[in-house]
């Protein structure tokens, strides 16, 4: 049995395949909320005593820079250890990747059915794959054809990148930033918390009155998530606008990804916000900024975009790393 995790901000999805004949099979998955406990320890131990299976290797995605097996989250104040988290597994073989490469790894294995095409384009199969995700933070990742049939895996911490300012208003929006914090990410503009600032920047910039139900709805829940959903509706125009800039911004984002590799094989947006505003990201917006980048229009052209619904994806890709197949580093 392979057990695969993805570890993250504000969730922590575990699964449990079976490998049968170089494939892999889900025989379990249990969904933890990251807040709820002290570190990922704690998570396997309840898990283990939940599904009493044991593990023969595990891979565990998870969000922050993993270096020599360690890694400290960088929205949680947890640490983990890949030769600690082998002793409690009591498993021949734990590894720790970053939690976008665990998603890359994901990529090769989706179906059909598992993404939505926001640009058909002229895929090359020998060409390097882009990843993009926003949710509680901004990841980024790479696949590398190796010329064997095989993937090296490139992981990096591009979310954390400075915000570029494309126009007189997103400047705006960055002076704004510039008031909340030191220093301006993408991050921090292209993540849940982001959407939020967004929209109270467009409250500013306006100017315009917040009305109270609102209000009491961002305090009550998720307000990145309430911007989404009434930017969605359309129920105040606030929203609209904040839900239209956030979607301008990640498609320039995903955009500016293909470049800065030419991915020539292709881009794939994931993370857990896309899909909950898919309406807002097929509508022409992000593709629009994705493809505007002056001369480099006809080149964008061919790149294929796919969008990925499968929420699984990352521990797919954590359970084929640690099958071995397809991926080196």
């Amino acid at each position: 049995m392979i057990l695969a995790g993805d570890i993250g901000g504000t969730k922590v999805n575990l699964g449990l395949f079976r490998e049968e004949g170089g494939s892999l099979f889900l025989e379990e998955s249990v969904t933890f909320k990251s807040g709820d406990y002290s570190g990922l320890e704690e998570i396997l131990a309840e898990f283990c005593a939940r599904t009493g299976h044991g593990a023969r290797r595990a891979c565990f995605g998870i969000a922050g820079p993993v270096r020599e097996g360690k890694c400290r989250l960088t929205n949680l104040p947890w640490e983990a250890d890949a030769v600690a988290l082998k002793s409690q597994l009591r498993a021949e073989e734990v590894w720790l990747i970053n939690d976008l490469a665990a998603m890359a790894c994901g990529v090769p294995f989706l179906d059909e059915t598992d993404v939505v095409v926001l640009q058909k384009g002229e895929p090359d199969p020998r060409g390097r794959i882009a990843l993009i995700a926003a949710g509680t933070g901004l990841g980024q990742a790479f696949l590398v054809p190796d010329g064997e049939g095989r993937y090296i895996i490139v992981d990096c911490e591009g979310g954390h990148c400075d915000f570029p300012p494309r126009d007189p208003t997103e400047s705006r929006l960055l002076q704004f930033m510039l008031g909340q914090f030191e220093r301006v990410s993408l991050e921090r503009v292209l993540s849940g918390p982001g959407l939020h600032q967004i929209y109270r920047f467009v409250v500013q910039d306006e100017p315009v009155v917040e009305p109270e139900w609102l209000s009491r709805e961002f305090r009550e829940s998720d307000p990145g998530a309430a911007v989404a959903a009434h930017g969605l509706r359309k129920t105040f125009p606030a929203c609209e606008k904040a839900l239209a800039l956030f979607v301008s911004i990640y498609g320039a984002a995903a955009g500016n990804l293909v470049l800065q590799v030419m991915a020539r094989g292709g881009v794939f947006v994931g993370g857990g916000i896309a899909p909950k505003i898919a309406p807002a990201i097929e509508g022409g917006r992000f593709m629009e900024a994705f493809l505007s980048k002056g001369r480099f229009r006809p080149f964008m052209t061919q790149v294929p975009v796919k969008m990925i619904l499968n929420d699984r994806v990352s521990l797919l890709g954590a359970a084929h790393f640690a099958m071995g197949a397809r991926f080196r580093r």
